[in-house]
C-alpha cells in the first residue's frame, strides 16, 4: 500500500490518497478541504479512485467530500455510525471554525468494527476507536503495517476528547487495546502532523504512560 500524504485546510489536515500499485485503484481518506489540490494530486499519480473513506465527522476532515464524490462519481464510506451527529452539524460546524459554508451529507455507508474495506488488492481492516468522536475509526493495512488513525493519535500525542460525546478513558483504553497490540514497525499516519510508528508511541507518548 503506497500512500501520499496531502496536507489540506487552515489545520493542515493530512488528506491521505491510498494506492494499490497493482492495480492503480486508489481511495481519498478525509478529504477535508483544497478540493483542486486533492484531485490534481490524483491525475499526479494516474490512479482511479473508486471511494471515499472517512475516519470522522469532523468538517476539517470532510468538507471537500461530497464535491470530490461528484466529481468523481464514487461513494462516500465511513465514518461508524455514531458520528452521523456531527455530519449532521457541518453547517453549524463552519460557521463556528470559520471554514466556508457545508450543508450536512449522508455517508453512502458506516463503518464497522471489524469491516474489510478493498481498495485494488489492498484489504483494510477497521479498527473503531471512539473517544475523539464516537464513531471515530482506523484503517489498518495488516499486509504492509500501515494504519491511518484520523484524530486517534499522533507522535506524541492523543486527539483531544473535550468535543460533544469525547471520552478520554475510552480513547487511552482503545488506543492500547487496538493500535498499540500491532508490531512495533507499524507505520502509523495521523490526522495532523507527521507521520510515527507504533513503537515509537508505545516508548514515549506521554499520554499513554
Amino acid at each position: 500500500m503506497k500512500i501520499i500524504v496531502i496536507p489540506v485546510t487552515p489545520y493542515e489536515q493530512n488528506c491521505s490518497l491510498v494506492i494499490c500499485e497493482e492495480t492503480k485503484k486508489a481511495a481519498i481518506v478525509d478529504p477535508g478541504g483544497n478540493v483542486e489540490r486533492i484531485l490534481a494530486m490524483v491525475k499526479k499519480h494516474d490512479v482511479t479512485v473508486d471511494k471515499i473513506l472517512l475516519t470522522h465527522g469532523h468538517l476539517d476532515h470532510v468538507g471537500g467530500t461530497e464535491k470530490i464524490a461528484e466529481t468523481l462519481n464514487v461513494p462516500i464510506i465511513g465514518p461508524e455510525k455514531e458520528d452521523l451527529f456531527w455530519l449532521e452539524q457541518l453547517e453549524a460546524q463552519s460557521q463556528r471554525f470559520g471554514f466556508p459554508h457545508h450543508t450536512s451529507f449522508n455517508p453512502t455507508a458506516w463503518l464497522e468494527e471489524g469491516e474489510i474495506v478493498e481498495v485494488g488488492n489492498i484489504k483494510l481492516k477497521v479498527l473503531h476507536i471512539p473517544g475523539h468522536t464516537p464513531g471515530h475509526v482506523a484503517l489498518l493495512d495488516e499486509q504492509s503495517n500501515q494504519v491511518i488513525v484520523g484524530d486517534i493519535l499522533f507522535s506524541g500525542g492523543i486527539g483531544r476528547s473535550d468535543f460533544p460525546r469525547g471520552d478520554q478513558y475510552q480513547l487511552v483504553s482503545g488506543i492500547k487495546k487496538k493500535l498499540l497490540t500491532l508490531a512495533a514497525e507499524t507505520i502509523v499516519y495521523p490526522g495532523h502532523g507527521p507521520t510515527t510508528t507504533i513503537g515509537r508511541e508505545k516508548v514515549s507518548n506521554p499520554f499513554l504512560r
